[in-house]
């Protein structure tokens, strides 16, 4: 049996051994510019088809790999392959399942730094958050592993005299998997490998703007002993490769992390029965966010509160669904509070994430950044007041420069819109039931977090702060897997609870399996898990 799951420790790159490691990282990944990649349909490389590219949001003339696009076609014969590989990985002992997973995790604890280094390339994340999506990774496959042994152990039933009996949990079968770019490996290694160690097969199609990253993890599978056809790794769009997956009948669920718009297409597709489908689809859907911080006025540590709200509004450029977005500032500290905020702010170093100094590197894309300047414009003239940032920093990279907007209404689009970006929209309340209400007033739930020092405040945020990821004085991203289960509430998904000891069972349907025995003696049913 496993040892105890322990999360894995965030690198340390004040020591100089570590930081070289880090550079060396970087040079190596490097070196693999330029590169071709292919579709892999159970374990066969097609190449020759059309192409698009990965470039590093940092330096866009950087081109970081080239990679074929897949089709519907294609689409049809990775079902054919992922349903073929099922019916021998569904037989597969857990040994055989979770061993895949704490492999692929000792690989990829041996070269962590260069799936990071990959990170810092492909979507811009400084040292420290690359190296912590990196651990993330590792702890997924090592909890999920030691999940699947839970999940395929005995279950508790009512036990009879007339009857033996068994509850067993059996895998759904072939699924899809769309993860998103901003956590490009540890939760698209987490949605992959919990459809794995449960029995399932899958067709992983990696957001496009994050292939690179998506194809070092499923080489490290195919390294770490994963048969052909159980994941099947089909790069491409939406249009050509998503909505053809999403909507075949030959799909049993899929697990989608992502955007609202794109979360409540795919189920709304999903929900759809055609013509030889047996079965409800499944969907696992994490969405979109709009955090908010309460600061009380009984919180007597601004400085520490600011810092927090800084880490969560900042790190990787806000582009987080658990990102704080919203500041909610009783208005007895307000004056003295938002200015320590913005102070804060102005002070980060804005830079290309291969250098260890810097603490904001660019957005994903172009796109990304004109859409975010639009918000920060109509942030303005729906009456805000802009106390830091607001520019784009034109050149090489897709830079935004960190952004707080002031005496924000709390009916405000910043306020009411997931930007996904380096926004901060303040807002004034006047007490803590305003501050309560301002905070549960949009469409999502995933996560929030109140700083005060009055403890029947705190037990009414417990109760009353309608988030999936509730945090008392402490910033509102940072879970870590197997602390805090991770998933939302309303528009922000199905409240999946990643890294969490529910969320094996989303990829699971349960089975009961009931023998009589009458005056026979008493013989135990035995059915394989899973």
């Amino acid at each position: 049996m496993l040892t105890e799951f322990k999360n894995e420790p965030l690198t340390d790159f004040t020591k100089p051994e570590e930081k070289a490691a880090m550079e060396a990282a970087l040079a190596t990944v490097r070196g693999e510019f330029g590169r071709e990649y292919p579709v892999v349909i159970g374990g066969e490389q097609i190449t020759g088809l059309k192409t698009y590219d990965s470039i590093n949001p940092s330096h866009k003339s950087q081109l970081l790999g080239r990679f074929n696009k897949a089709t519907k076609q294609h689409v049809e014969q990775a079902l054919d392959a992922a349903w073929k590989a099922f019916e021998t990985w569904k037989r597969e002992p857990l040994e055989v399942r979770a061993g895949l997973l704490v492999r692929a995790a000792a690989l990829m604890r041996q070269r962590k730094h260069e799936f990071s280094a990959a990170m810092v390339y492909e979507v811009g994340k400084t040292w420290p958050e690359a190296d912590a999506d990196t651990a993330e990774a590792i702890d997924f496959l090592e909890f999920y592993a030691r999940e699947a042994y839970r999940w395929g152990g005995e279950h508790p039933i009512t036990k009879i005299e007339s009857e033996d009996n068994a509850l067993v949990y059996v895998p759904l079968g072939v699924g899809g998997v769309i993860p998103p770019w901003n956590f490009p490996l540890a939760i698209m290694a987490g949605m992959t490998t919990a459809a794995v160690a449960t029995g399932n097969c899958v067709i992983l199609k990696p957001s496009s703007d994050a292939p690179w990253i998506a194809w070092r993890f499923f080489a490290l599978l195919e390294e770490a002993g994963m048969p052909p056809g159980v994941v099947n790794f089909l790069s491409g769009s939406g249009a050509e490769v998503g909505d053809p997956l999403v909507m075949s009948p030959r799909l049993r669920f899929i697990s989608f992390t992502g955007s609202k718009e794109v979360g409540l297409h795919i189920n709304e597709e999903a929900a759809k029965s055609r013509p030889g489908q047996l079965w409800i689809k499944r969907v696992v859907a994490e969405m979109g966010g709009k955090d908010a911080i309460i600061v009380d006025r009984d919180w007597k540590n601004l400085d520490e509160a600011a810092t927090a709200v800084v880490a969560s509004a900042f790190g990787f450029q806000g582009q987080k669904c658990s990102a704080c977005s919203r500041l909610i500032v009783d208005d007895a500290i307000y004056d003295a509070f938002v200015p320590m905020v913005v102070a804060k702010t102005k002070a980060l170093r804005i830079g290309p994430p291969e250098d260890a100094e810097s603490q904001v590197g660019p957005v994903v894309n172009e796109s990304a950044m004109r859409k975010i300047k639009e918000f920060i414009e109509k942030g303005k003239s729906d009456g805000g007041k802009l106390l830091a940032g607001g520019s784009l920093r034109e050149g090489e990279g897709f830079y935004i420069e960190p952004t707080v907007i002031g005496d924000v209404a709390p009916e405000a689009t910043i306020s009411q819109e997931e930007i996904f970006g380096p926004v901060l929209a303040v807002t004034r309340a006047k007490d803590f039931d305003d501050a309560l209400r301002i905070a549960n007033n949009t469409q999502y739930g995933l996560t929030g977090a109140v700083f005060t020092d009055d403890e029947s405040k705190l037990d009414r945020a417990r109760e009353e702060f309608f988030v999936g990821n509730l945090y008392l004085n402490r910033k509102c991203t940072g879970a870590l897997v197997g602390v805090h289960p991770f998933g939302g509430f309303n528009m922000s998904g199905t409240d999946s609870k990643a890294g969490g000891r529910d969320y094996l069972g989303l990829f699971l349907q349960a089975k009961a399996i009931s023998r009589k025995v009458g005056k026979q003696p008493r013989v135990v049913a035995e059915a394989e898990a899973f």
